[in-house]
């Protein structure tokens, strides 16, 4: 549990300057303790390594973190799931959700599951409070793009999986085909 605490504090202070792109410029923390959230009471998920590693999921990539400042604070496994969830902020953004579909299914169980949160908690604040000016075909675009992403996780864990589905059910226009 002091690891847990630990993680909090240092992401809250890693995030402390950034806002979610929503109309209300919410505080970034929230999504990676959403993502904890996910995990642990909805797919009852208690491996603490994972629920840490949700908590620091973003920082290397959002952040002055590196992956050897995580590594000595929180330990190797944890540094090895937030690295493998850490997109490559040098390429381009087609380019790295590509890299994400392509990786998903090669990728820890530990990272598997930070993957799957996040998907999840991404569609949920993108139901609840959209990014400013994101389109009605935006939405949908980032939707069937998570949904492959999660695609390539399948057979995980279950009930985050249906957790994911039943947020993505929600988001999809009736009649909407997805590709």
């Amino acid at each position: 549990m002091n690891q847990l605490i630990h993680a909090v504090a240092f992401a809250a202070d890693k995030h402390r300057k950034q806002r979610r792109k929503d109309a209300d410029a919410s505080p970034y923390i929230n999504h990676p303790i959403a993502l904890a959230h996910v995990l642990a009471n909805e797919g009852g998920v208690e491996d603490e390594r994972v629920l840490i590693a949700a908590i620091l999921h973003d920082t290397i990539e959002d952040t002055d973190t590196s992956r050897d400042e995580l590594v000595r604070r929180f330990g190797a496994e944890i540094g090895r799931i937030v690295d493998e969830v850490t997109d490559d902020k040098s390429l381009s953004k087609a380019e790295r959700k590509r890299l994400q579909v392509e990786h998903a299914a090669h990728i820890s169980h530990g990272a598997k599951l930070v993957k799957l949160a996040d998907k999840t908690c991404n569609l949920r604040d993108i139901l609840a409070a959209p990014p400013s000016g994101w389109s009605d075909e935006r939405k949908r675009e980032y939707f069937d793009w998570a949904k492959r992403v999660v695609d390539e996780l399948r057979g995980t864990h279950r009930e985050l999986e249906a957790v994911f589905d039943e947020v993505y059910r929600k988001g999809i226009p009736s009649g909407h085909v997805v590709a």
